[in-house]
């Protein structure tokens, strides 16, 4: 699957700042976009798109915190790094439990700055893997029938056939023929990955 290259997005008010990140981004082959404010990232930024937020804890009308709650609101699963003035450390600790990967503290460490971001590019990858994977199965469980997915589901629990059968109360011949065909259109192998796909939705 080929996707876009990831995009740090920097939300900053302070201009000076805005442009400092952008060149030690840059210079490290990062792609950059900056917003001056929450409101004008909100507009701007295509959920589809890969990367990471670095969002400025104290900014005019929607702040950093206020930020990444309507992120998420919104279902916008970008990482978030914070980055804070010295004040600002009791509300970064509050970003943090929240769910940002890492708060940076004005001045901050270029080095740190551009190890954090690649962290958060390949955990937004590896999140959108995953989604993409569980899309994927659901779209195949949307071509069982209720029966079946009533074998699957104790298939996936390791249960044998006569005990599904049991469970269902219907013959093991006709088990074992929806048991075929679910791992038909699931396109498993068998019934450890019918347990693993399971997973993998409740992981979702």
């Amino acid at each position: 699957m080929i996707t876009d290259p990831p995009v740090t997005f920097v939300v900053d008010d302070d201009e000076a700042v805005r442009d400092a990140l952008a060149v030690h981004l840059e210079l490290a082959g990062l792609a950059v976009r900056t917003y001056a404010s929450a409101a004008e990232f909100l507009d701007a930024v295509d959920p589809g798109q890969p990367g990471c937020a670095v969002l400025d804890i104290r900014m005019p009308g929607m702040d950093g915190l206020a930020l990444q709650q309507e992120m998420a609101r919104r279902g916008l699963t970008l990482p978030v790094i914070v980055v804070t003035g010295h004040g600002d450390v009791p509300a970064a600790v509050r970003a943090f439990r929240a769910g940002a990967i890492d708060f940076l503290q004005k001045p901050f460490d270029e080095d740190r700055l551009i190890e954090r971001v690649r962290e958060a590019f390949a955990r937004d990858a590896a999140g959108r893997q995953a989604d993409a994977e569980a899309a994927r199965i659901r779209r195949r469980m949307d071509l069982l029938s209720p029966r079946e997915r009533e074998v699957m589901e104790l298939v996936a629990q390791g249960l044998p056939n006569k005990t599904i059968a049991r469970r269902l109360d219907i013959g093991t011949r006709t088990v074992e023929t929806h048991r075929a065909r679910v791992l038909e259109k699931m396109e498993a192998r068998n019934a450890p990955e019918l347990a693993r796909m399971r997973m993998r939705l409740e992981e979702g």
